[in-house]
């Protein structure tokens, strides 16, 4: 299977964000990817963290989920959908989830954001659980090839999430992580995810200085099950891509059979 991760840098407008990630999606198919996967907030990065609120749908339709199911059935693929606002049962609150459509353009998964990131340095302040509802269930989904685990951004820096998913061939990690954090921390924390779950992991970024002043950090990656960096895109909207390759990822479990000599589980 091929897979491919999309690189934007989202502005405030819904209708410009979708335009771009349909340009993206469609070239990613068109190079033959079979699998898709968008960054978190694709839809929007808006000037205030309550603009979120605004587009927030309820689970099941609206116009984001429609764009995101229209657009997997008519390329044939596999669409994870980075994160959207799904309405959430808090007043002035949303959920960031991730929802998964097959290549009918069925949504048969969703992922709601456990870990809400937070962060405070100088200028620089952030403090999702003012606008966001945690999740609370972890989340994979079947493909032919096996098991696919879904997280989201900051729920890269807490290694019991992944865990908790099982074995899979496959861990996609929609973000937006800040220029600041990327920098330190974003490589080193995919490649230690891919290597200590032994799988592919597959992580889609915002990347670039935003409208509302926010700079992300990008470099989008697919890496392998030994913690080869397969490709990356530093900045800039755009996608990498790669094969996952099944024989390489048996042949790393079955020489190096750490998930079986785990102790504390």
């Amino acid at each position: 299977m091929r897979v491919a991760a999309i690189q934007m840098v989202s502005t405030e407008n819904l209708a410009q964000n979708m335009a771009t990630a349909a340009s993206l999606l469609q070239q990613a198919s068109e190079g033959g990817a079979q699998l898709l996967l968008l960054p978190e907030y694709w839809p929007q990065m808006g000037m205030q963290e309550t603009d979120k609120l605004s587009i927030a749908e309820p689970l099941g339709h609206g116009t984001i989920q429609d764009f995101l199911s229209i657009t997997a059935r008519r390329l044939g693929v596999w669409i994870i959908g980075g994160t959207l606002p799904l309405i959430s049962s808090e007043e002035n609150k949303v959920l960031n989830t991730s929802l998964v459509y097959n290549p009918q353009g069925v949504a048969i998964a969703h992922y709601d954001k456990i870990h809400l990131f937070g962060f405070n340095k100088g200028s620089e302040s952030y403090e999702e659980s003012r606008t966001i509802v945690a999740g609370d269930e972890v989340s994979t989904f079947e493909t032919d090839l096996g098991k696919v685990g879904l997280s989201i951004c900051y729920d890269l820096r807490f290694p019991e999430l992944f865990r908790k998913m099982g074995v899979c061939i496959l861990i996609v990690v929609p973000a937006a992580f800040t220029h600041t954090t990327g920098q330190a921390h974003w490589e080193v924390l995919l490649r230690a995810r891919a290597i200590e779950n032994q799988c592919y992991v597959l992580a889609a970024a915002q990347g670039g200085l935003h409208t509302n002043g926010r700079r992300t950090w990008g470099h989008s990656m697919l890496i392998d099950p030994w913690g080869k960096i397969v490709d990356v895109l530093p900045e800039g909207e755009g996608l990498v891509s790669g094969e996952l390759d099944m024989s390489l990822l048996q042949g790393i479990r079955e020489n190096l059979p750490a998930l079986k000599h785990r102790k504390l589980v």
